[in-house]
């Protein structure tokens, strides 16, 4: 199967078996980052890393045979995301159809689980099968891949609207944060906030398009649980070529409910101009790298 996402970061026109298997085949023997781990019987499991563009590239996972042959169970693509976009405590559940793992992150800002796809699986399987799990002081690093996207132009604001809304989403965070740990309270304020929001919002789309009035959103899309609907704010931009296939794709640091992640897209894919300042539109293929502790 051809993965749906190798277009996100310049592979657009692989489309044939034929054609992944070369890719695979470069990607296999000029790995950039390898890692192993021992597994079930004493099966050594790898994960190699094979960049194809500034922090773009394809993941390859599997495993070795007795005769030291190295067998490939499946790939992805991937984008190598910045910074650190949460520090809040991760759950990792197996996925049932191959050794592979999906993280989930509660985190207040967005008001719902977070489930997104892990890129490095290798030192959780790591701590897994030595008993050290859970373990403390881990961060994540959110990234995406989309297929399709628009550029909005940015809503109008003064340095006053400005203020408030920066005041507001701080007091915001906080009585999330208090709400999670049970302040009645904080409860109330939340819900009788997003009332009034719920009726500032009805009341402007009488007269406003609904991208005037709502400023970002993070949504879950359709029936597989790693996909999002958002729309956030660039906050950086650069366009970077594939060094395989020379295909431009669109790097972008978004700020998203003040989550900050970055975005990968091909130049094909993206309906309008990217700059700092606008705001991108589509729906994502969520990505994590967790940052475990030396």
């Amino acid at each position: 199967m051809i993965h749906k996402y190798l277009r996100s970061v310049g592979f657009s026109e692989c489309k044939t078996r034929k054609d992944i298997n070369e890719i695979l085949n470069v990607a296999i023997g000029s790995a950039n980052e390898r890692a192993y781990t021992t597994i079930d019987n004493d099966v050594l499991y790898a994960e190699y890393n094979a960049y194809f563009g500034d922090r773009i590239g394809i993941n390859i996972r599997g495993e070795y045979t007795e005769d030291n042959k190295f067998i490939y169970d499946y790939y992805f693509p991937f984008i190598k995301g910045r910074g650190e976009t949460s520090y809040d405590d991760i759950t990792v559940e197996p996925q049932f159809e191959k050794q592979s793992y999906a993280g989930v992150l509660d985190d207040y800002r967005i008001g719902v689980s977070i489930i997104f796809y892990l890129q490095n699986i290798i030192p959780y399987m790591k701590l897994l099968y030595t008993d050290r799990l859970p373990i403390k002081g881990t961060s994540l690093t959110l990234s995406g891949l989309s297929t399709s996207g628009t550029i909005l132009m940015p809503l109008q604001k003064d340095e006053v609207q400005v203020r408030k809304a920066i005041n507001y989403n701080m007091r915001k965070n906080r009585m999330l944060a208090e709400a999670r740990k049970g302040n009645e309270q904080a409860i109330e304020h939340l819900t009788i906030d997003d009332m009034d929001t719920y009726n500032i919002v009805r009341r402007k789309m009488k007269d406003e398009d609904v991208y005037s009035v709502v400023e970002t959103y993070f949504m879950p899309y359709g029936v597989e649980c790693d996909l999002y609907s958002i729309l956030g704010e660039i906050t950086t931009c650069e366009k970077i070529t594939n060094t395989y296939t020379k295909e431009d794709v669109y790097f972008m640091t978004l700020n998203v409910n003040d989550l900050v992640f970055d975005v990968c897209i091909n130049a094909k894919d993206l309906i309008g101009e990217p700059e700092e300042g606008r705001r991108f539109k589509g729906v994502i293929w969520l990505q994590g790298f967790v940052n475990y502790p030396e």
